[in-house]
């Protein structure tokens, strides 16, 4: 993948229209959009596809407090889009005209390596097109008059967005590799755990540019088996959630993922399992990932207490349910322990997440659950039939079950039938999807 190709920052200066060109986009109301400048007080990203492409596009928005100089914020958040994205839409009002405030971000831009695209919003008629030509004195070659709120030539703004976003490549040494992404809250001692990887395997294929610029994508062989490990080094500053270092770090989280087979997560035992894990872990299944639990910091446990132990590792599988039985490893980056073990689980989970299941084995299942379980209905006398299944992916196992009537399935039904292919191809960490469809 090319060095953040898959990154696209909306930046402007304030209510110019960016959350409404970012919304216009992803078709979703994310951002709090209000005529007040300044109201968009938290960056918000979501992922794109656009002519066959996939991006992430960055909302950066909230400017400045009020006792902040507006040009150094407008530099910060300017220079860590430069950092993160190399594509960068440059958003101006062109009702108001070319103002010193966006002379002052065009100079920064100018001097950066990355593709800038002008959008002069607010173009809401081809009777307004003259409004863009002041556009074109910022120094940049594509200029596209656009109107948010109409939706009026975004299709073209995309267009041209995507053909400066890079195609993800695979490179050699990742082809056959299983690739294991490290993610977690700051300081949980991500970092230490692939440093620790990284040393006690001397094996290093190759070190290859990750995705952000301070990552290493690190293949190594550990028992005659070839892992990336995708160190998400982004996170490794703590800091509050509105900073943009701190925003940038889930962004690269997220993409890490994308890329990954299996996620390690990284959780400090000594603040057990909190909502952020959680989240985290979320956003794994919902990425159709495995999922690999590492509860670090283990030597900071007091000995002589295996019970507290057993009651911790207890606690983290009783608030990560929905994870289908994710292992947990207890580890510590400082006495190696176990350390090498999340090589043998990452493989494990791994191999799980390309299971098929045999159709027959599939259909006695059926059979068990028609005969012993209790089936939908409409509350009516109409009742679920369960014709067969079938496993129609892997990597996530997915499956299609054909039915009477897809509408009669409910939530507690889809839980249990999930809870049984779990068991039947003892998917522990793997997410398993589940579709309903109409037999003819």
């Amino acid at each position: 993948m090319g060095r953040n190709g898959d990154v696209v920052a909306i930046i402007g200066r304030a209510n110019v229209g960016k959350s409404t060109l970012f919304n216009r986009i992803v078709q979703k109301r994310l951002a709090i959009v209000d005529d007040i400048p300044g109201v968009t007080r938290d960056r918000i990203y979501a992922r794109v596809e656009w002519s066959g492409k996939s991006f992430y596009l960055v909302d950066t928005g909230g400017f400045p407090n009020d006792d902040e100089p507006l040009l150094d914020a407008v530099g910060r958040q300017i220079a860590r889009a430069i950092e993160e994205a190399n594509v960068i839409i440059l958003v101006i009002d062109g009702r108001e005209g070319i103002l010193p405030q966006d002379e002052k971000i065009a100079e920064i831009l100018r001097k950066s390596n990355r593709k800038v695209i002008v959008a002069v919003n607010k173009v809401d008629e081809p009777m307004h097109e003259h409004l863009i030509y002041d556009a074109y004195k910022l120094g940049f070659e594509d200029v596209v008059g656009v109107s948010a709120e109409h939706n009026r030539n975004i299709s073209n703004l995309l267009d041209i967005v995507v053909a400066h976003v890079d195609e993800e490549t695979v490179e050699e040494d990742e082809d056959d590799a299983i690739k294991i992404a490290i993610v977690g809250r700051p300081n949980v001692g991500k970092s230490s755990i692939f440093n620790a990887l990284i040393g006690e395997e001397r094996a290093i294929v190759s070190d290859i540019p990750g995705t952000t610029r301070d990552s290493i994508d690190t293949v190594i062989t550990y028992e005659g088996k070839k892992y990336l490990l995708i160190d998400t080094a982004g996170l490794r500053k703590k800091s509050r959630l509105k900073d943009d270092i701190e925003f940038y770090s889930l962004l690269r989280a997220e993409r890490s993922m994308d890329r990954a087979d299996v996620v390690l997560l990284v959780i400090d035992v000594t603040e057990a399992v909190t909502e952020q894990d959680k989240r985290i872990a979320g956003m794994v299944f919902e990425k159709g990932k495995g999922l690999v639990v590492a509860l670090n910091k283990w030597d900071l446990l007091p000995e002589g207490q295996p019970k507290l132990g057993d009651s911790i590792i207890k606690f983290a599988k009783e608030q990560l349910y929905f994870t289908n039985d994710a292992p947990v490893i207890t580890t510590s980056a400082l006495s190696k322990r176990n350390i090498l073990k999340i090589f043998d689980v990452c493989n494990e989970i791994y191999t799980l997440r390309q299971t098929r299941i045999p159709t027959s084995i599939l259909n006695r299942m059926v059979r068990d659950i028609v005969s012993f379980q209790r089936l939908p209905s409409d509350g009516k006398g109409r009742f679920l039939n369960i014709y067969y299944v079938t496993q129609v992916e892997t990597a996530p196992p997915s499956f299609v079950f054909f039915v009477n009537d897809q509408n009669l399935v409910d939530k507690p039904f889809e839980r249990k039938i999930i809870n049984e292919l779990v068991k039947v191809g003892n998917f522990r960490g793997v997410p398993v999807r589940v579709f309903w469809k109409n037999r003819r």
